[in-house]
């Protein structure tokens, strides 16, 4: 199996957490068979929304570029590229992905990173979040209404103000444990603390998780979890939180929801 993803140029964690789950879940599901991930790259160093909207610009040259190495899923790994163009833009941004493939002879499956968060929390049953974000306030606010507009509620939403997209990178993932404690969880069903994909958290969500007493993920963990689906395998993994759990699954089965 192949995952494709179109990620900007200065992005080193979506192919360093993702991978790291699918090694997880191949080492505990060896029978699942191996995944293997391809990348292409879009120019963007500045988490501005002058930047964010050349790079969205350049996604389907990528698209086309992964359509040649016959992957089975393609990702566009960038949220807040897609969170702020407009409201839903991530239905219209995976359509034309998928055109632009289709053109050129792949039948992959298509997701975003910006809808792999939206709709990984509503199959998980959130109705409200607390997230952890790196970019500047603007931004922030883009996201928080996005996903308000997709009904999902914003109980609190801390910004990092960090605008280098490499310093993001960069970025120790246990110390986002220390924002927890500035951040109200009152009355959220979920915490996401990373609502970036570019903002490494992978070894921070279990003991975040630990801390808090609540389900605790990612835009790199929805993410994953919508590549299993993609793929036909059941989204689980170890080590990666509750939304890649078992129990997770077992609870989308009493609210009659499918698992993959």
């Amino acid at each position: 199996m192949r995952i494709g993803q179109i990620i900007p140029s200065s992005n080193t964690t979506m192919e360093t957490e993702i991978p790291a789950i699918f090694a997880a879940r191949e080492r505990a599901r060896p029978e699942d068979g191996h995944v293997t991930f391809h990348s292409s790259r879009m120019r963007m160093r500045n988490v501005a929304k002058a930047e964010l909207e050349a790079m969205d610009r350049d996604s389907q040259r990528c698209a086309v570029e992964l359509a040649d190495a016959t992957v089975d899923v393609v990702g566009y790994a960038c949220l807040v590229a897609i969170m702020s163009m407009r409201p839903g833009y991530h239905r219209e941004s995976q359509a034309n992905l998928e055109r632009e493939m289709r053109k050129h002879g792949s039948r992959a499956a298509v997701i975003t990173s910006a809808g792999a968060l939206v709709e990984e929390l509503k199959q998980s049953g959130a109705r409200a979040v607390s997230l952890v974000a790196p970019y500047e306030p603007s931004l922030t606010d883009m996201v928080v209404g996005y996903l308000r507009n997709e009904g999902i509620q914003v109980i609190d939403a801390i910004s990092l103000a960090i605008t280098d997209n490499r310093e993001v990178g960069r970025r120790d993932p246990l110390a986002l444990l220390a924002e927890l404690d500035r951040l109200n969880t009152r009355g959220a069903d979920v915490v996401v603390l990373s609502a970036c994909v570019q903002m490494p958290s992978l070894a921070a969500i279990p003991r975040a998780e630990e801390k808090l007493g609540m389900p605790v993920t990612s835009t790199a963990v929805c993410t994953a979890r919508s590549f299993m689906r993609a793929l036909n395998l059941e989204p689980i993994a170890p080590d990666a939180g509750y939304f890649l759990s078992r129990a997770n699954i077992m609870h989308e089965n009493r609210s009659g929801k499918a698992s993959a």
